[in-house]
């Protein structure tokens, strides 16, 4: 079961209690605290946590995809500048 769309931002309040560093503050941060709770549960181990590593690793594809669709939209809006 993949994801159709990209999950809701979380808040700046919620990242911080949940201890997520600055660089992976974005909008998969809400799938990156599930992840990281399993992996605490499960000692690290990497055939615990699959499910929630692909469906965060999947988030972070859909949401590299749309950052390039938003790149050459406004590439194209220049051009016609």
């Amino acid at each position: 079961m993949g994801l159709k769309e990209l999950p809701e931002l979380l808040s700046e309040e919620d990242m911080k209690k949940h201890k997520i560093p600055l660089p992976y503050r974005d909008r998969c941060a809400a799938l990156l605290v599930p992840l990281n709770k399993c992996r605490l549960e499960g000692w690290y181990f990497p055939w615990n946590c699959q499910h929630e590593r692909h469906i965060y690793e999947e988030c972070q594809y859909l949401d590299f995809k749309r950052r390039v669709k938003e790149l050459e939209l406004q590439k194209q809006q220049q051009k016609e500048e």
